[in-house]
């Protein structure tokens, strides 16, 4: 099918910057922007065009494009800094930035001959759901793909829509010839309009990511366009560890949780007390609940990107992925997202009456963000369970973790 929303022409690659610190300065300068088209980010429920393009245009989705194709190539910690400053000016941005710049680690498990055709440009999106949710039945030369998925965040804009299988050899399921797992889990990739697409993205929160359902029946997608995380192509820490997509993710609520940080301080500076005449500034209240935030964010930010150092120092050693080193970023990312909302409600509950205004109060929208966030599975209290099984010796089978 055609998409409703086709991208339009891409930036000019000249234009782009093109190292880690020119493309975190323009995303900075890009905040004012991204507020500004906050509200009709969320009205239209998916990325207006000039705003794909703005992200496009701050070197999004070439970010973790390798150095050898002229790309930036952010490490985990500038990855997750980008996402963190883009979510202070719209967090549905934000998420689909997080989402688009996958581009160029899938590249990374791909032959590089076709890695570089199918991403002749580095400021391609990707998007699409990688949990095992299709069935790919072996076929020569490639896969007969059928299947639902959620969650395609971003698939309004992207160049190639991706989507988790397992695979099937005559109707029973292959094991995995790295793993050894009963199961073969692939991820297929194919463009967006080859699939289907569902516009179920009727949500509370993140109404901007456009994350609509899409399926597929019986489309054959070649070998070369599908991969497994067991097998990269690319060496290096973005690809020597499977959870590099789940990195990033944490920059998402601490940018949400700072940018509500920042409006209600503001706020806090011109505010009087409506019942005891106190200016907020004075009022002890005020001054408790937004130390208390600032003291909780930091400690969050501080768990997030020193547990990330430590995995990626690890991995560009060459050792081997620790079981703490797994736990700690698991849990680091877990609870930015937990933290975010418990500071973004306690901001919500501090400002009172006055937050309950979508078109005057920019609360509102962050709380409805926040709460729809804290449902991925990386936020969920499986987390907990899952990282404590694996710290007393047992083993995950979940990827997202």
């Amino acid at each position: 099918m055609t998409l409703a929303d086709a991208p339009v022409a891409p930036t000019a690659e000249a234009t782009v910057p093109n190292t880690a610190e020119e493309v975190l300065e323009r995303a900075r300068q890009a905040v004012p922007q991204l507020r500004e088209h906050a509200a009709e980010i969320e009205e239209q429920r998916h990325l207006p065009p000039h705003v794909v393009e703005l992200l496009r245009g701050i070197g999004v989705f070439r970010a973790a494009m390798p150095t050898a194709w002229g790309g930036p190539e952010l490490n985990s910690m500038q990855q997750t800094q980008l996402i963190e400053t883009i979510a202070t000016g719209d967090p549905s941005a934000a998420w689909c930035s997080m989402i688009g710049m996958d581009s160029g680690i899938y590249s990374g498990y791909l032959e590089e001959s076709v890695a570089r055709e199918m991403y002749p440009r580095l400021d391609m999106a990707n998007s699409g759901w990688i949990h095992p949710q299709g069935r790919a039945e072996r076929v020569p030369g490639g896969y007969r793909v059928s299947g639902n998925w959620r969650f395609g965040s971003g698939l309004t804009h992207c160049d190639w829509l991706a989507a988790g299988c397992y695979v099937y050899h005559d109707g029973e399921h292959e094991p995995d010839p790295v793993t050894g797992a009963d199961r073969h889990w692939r991820v297929m990739i194919a463009r967006p309009e080859q699939y289907e697409i569902h516009d179920t993205w009727f949500t509370t929160g993140l109404a901007g990511s456009g994350s609509r359902d899409y399926s597929v029946t019986d489309l054959f997608v070649p070998e070369e366009q599908t991969f497994s995380f067991s097998t990269p192509r690319r060496t290096g820490p973005l690809h020597d560890a499977p959870d590099a997509i789940l990195r990033k993710m944490a920059g998402v609520p601490l940018g949400m949780a700072r940018a509500a940080l920042d409006h209600v301080r503001d706020l806090a500076a011109v505010r009087t007390d409506r019942e005891t005449g106190i200016p907020w500034a004075s009022d002890p209240r005020v001054q408790t609940v937004l130390a208390q935030a600032e003291m909780e964010l930091a400690a969050a930010r501080a768990g997030v990107y020193t547990s990330l150092e430590a995995q990626w120092t690890a991995l560009e050693r060459g050792d081997e992925m620790t079981t703490d080193g797994r736990v700690a970023t698991a849990l680091a990312r877990y609870h930015a997202f937990r933290t975010g909302r418990r500071i973004v409600h306690t901001l919500y509950d501090l400002v009172g009456g006055a937050s309950v205004y979508r078109k005057k109060s920019p609360l509102d929208r962050w709380l409805r963000d926040a709460n729809t966030m804290n449902q991925h599975a990386v936020a969920q209290d499986s987390i907990l369970r899952l990282t404590g099984e694996v710290l007393l010796g047992g083993a995950s089978n979940s990827p997202f973790f």
